[in-house]
């Protein structure tokens, strides 16, 4: 497989959320008038369209892309990929509706039209460039549905996966204007998700600034990008339990924000295994030796804790690695 390579918290939320919408071409006013195009029926649980389309898939195509639970490759991600030879454009037209709808019902309603749109844009076949993979048999027991492509991994496992927030590691990303983004990154629907985070640096003292900022990232290395330590000490940069009250839960606010794309079960889902593991242990970087424009806007940042990693490298555009859990 190759690879390619919001102190007033409401209203600064809120003025991301519209930025995020705008930058993907989509009003805000839009949205609240227009329901999402994949939004005008009531809408089905994804791991319930996981079930139809395995239902619906002939021996050949089970061949391609069905394989056991305990697979190596379920646990596979990577920023550019495809999970098996065989593209979602090759298959019959309600079954590559069938993962247009699974893809999108993993997405909030005020973000789904800017993610697939996102998708679409990122691939040169659009969205049906996409390839995936079935592990376990759905409805039967464990099972987990995988979709990579160009800036994209997605899971969906109707919870088989237990303590593990997707299903496992996700990734996304956006090159919105050009391969060499410029600082202000124009377009990208991601950008808001660098914006919250530069937010709490400029609510950090002097003394907290100078540990949360160091120099290059971790960088990207497929799987081990987002390998958890374990650890509630001694991550990089300036740990939750060194901030004030007021910056914490500013701090808790911008990772609910950073959440907002995703459906309201992962969110949700999110958020709790972060509290179990300990949100004061979660720790806090930016790397300005990654920085584009010299602004000093950091364009790359992480959050780690003991079983969470959240890697955000926008240089030379966004890649984004996610991997939470109860422990590692």
């Amino acid at each position: 497989m190759s690879v390619h390579p919001r102190i007033e918290v409401l209203d600064c939320c809120e003025t991301s959320r519209r930025e995020f919408l705008k930058a993907a071409g989509l009003g805000a006013a839009v949205v609240v008038a227009a329901p999402s195009v994949f939004a005008k029926k009531k809408a089905t649980e994804p791991e319930t369209l996981v079930t139809q389309l395995y239902k619906s898939l002939n021996d050949k195509q089970r061949k391609g892309i069905c394989f056991p639970w305990e697979h190596p490759l379920r646990n596979a991600i990577d920023n550019n990929w495809h999970i098996t030879k065989s593209a979602v454009g090759d298959m019959e037209d309600d079954q590559i509706d069938l993962c247009k709808q699974i893809f999108n019902g993993l997405h909030s309603d005020e973000y789904r039209d800017v993610v697939y749109k996102q998708v679409k844009e990122d691939s040169p076949g659009g969205f049906e460039d996409s390839a995936i993979a079935i592990f376990g048999e759905p409805g039967t027991g464990k099972f987990e549905f995988v979709l990579t492509g160009r800036h994209v991994t997605r899971r969906c496992d109707g919870d088989s996966l237990e303590g593990a927030a997707f299903g496992g590691p996700i990734f996304y990303g956006h090159a919105a204007d050009g391969f060499n983004e410029k600082a202000d990154h124009k377009g990208n629907a991601y950008w808001f998700q660098a914006k919250r985070p530069n937010e709490l640096f400029q609510a950090l003292d002097g003394k907290q600034r100078k540990t949360a900022l160091l120099g290059r990232s971790r960088g990207e290395k497929g799987a081990k990008t987002v390998q958890l330590t374990g650890k509630k000490e001694g991550l990089p940069g300036l740990r939750t339990a060194d901030m004030s009250k007021d910056q914490q839960g500013l701090m808790r606010e911008v990772m609910k924000d950073m959440l907002a794309p995703f459906r309201k079960k992962d969110a949700d889902e999110s958020l709790k295994l972060i509290d179990r593991a300990g949100f004061e242990n979660l720790h806090i970087a930016y790397y300005q030796g990654e920085n584009i424009g010299n602004d000093e806007v950091w364009d790359v940042w992480q959050v780690e804790g003991p079983s969470m990693l959240w890697y955000f490298r926008g240089k030379p555009h966004v890649h984004t690695w996610l991997h939470i859990r109860d422990e590692a």
